[in-house]
């Protein structure tokens, strides 16, 4: 299994960390957050990078009719606030804690452009990732926009084949380890949770797919 956010094998989390390094352990500490706290709003000043230790982190902002959109729910290990590297200073979204021990390394910009500086193989690779974030954001944002609950709901599945699954390139039925909840999946494809569950009922009645609460399982051959 892969992460979305492990790129091409670096993990993020062990080499921007400042506790990883001799000259900030002694001035670093990780931050707690409860359930619901925040993170940071939007329109907060932009000039720290989070990593997270532990817990779950959902990224979203407000629309013009006050509806929250959900862009992302991030796990251990996983980068959120980099738009801070490319020299964002005002927070277009919002960062909220969805565990009750949530524990989270924040990073000062002025840092990360140090450690890039120091390291070209690090930054090309930061600058990748960030890339690639976007790239999977754009194509979130247009399911959203363009596409039927069913259609983004099989898209998301093949998401989570790709991040949290193993057998996707092989024969065999796809299984898929994720971290996410109901009501998470339901949030990130922009439908209710009843019509969540509706949907992933009648692909299991069509023996598409079998699902417990942390597994899923796609039938080989039919979606």
């Amino acid at each position: 299994m892969s992460s979305i956010w492990v790129f091409e094998d670096v993990n993020l989390f062990g080499l921007l960390c400042p506790h990883k390094y001799k000259a900030y352990t002694q001035v670093h500490d990780f931050d707690a957050y409860k359930k619901q706290d925040y993170i940071y709003f939007e329109k907060d000043a932009a000039n720290k990078v989070y990593l997270i230790e532990k817990g779950k982190v959902k990224i979203g902002y407000y629309n013009e009719d006050g509806k929250e959109v959900v862009k992302a729910i991030l796990k251990r290990g996983e980068l959120f606030g980099e738009k801070a590297i490319l020299g964002d200073n005002i927070r277009d979204e919002f960062a909220q804690s969805l565990d009750n021990n949530t524990s989270i390394c924040p990073v000062d910009v002025k840092t990360v452009h140090g450690l890039m500086r120091n390291n070209q193989t690090l930054s090309f690779k930061i600058y990748k990732f960030i890339g690639y974030k976007i790239k999977k954001l754009e194509r979130r944002l247009q399911l959203l926009l363009f596409k039927d609950a069913k259609t983004r709901l099989l898209d998301f599945l093949d998401e989570l084949c790709a991040d949290y699954g193993y057998n996707c390139d092989v024969t065999g039925d796809d299984i898929i380890l994720h971290p996410y909840t109901q009501k998470d999946i339901a949030s990130l494809i922009g439908i209710s949770r009843p019509t969540l569950n509706t949907l992933l009922n009648d692909l299991k009645e069509k023996k598409i797919i079998d699902f417990n609460r942390k597994e899923i399982r796609i039938y080989k051959g039919i979606v």
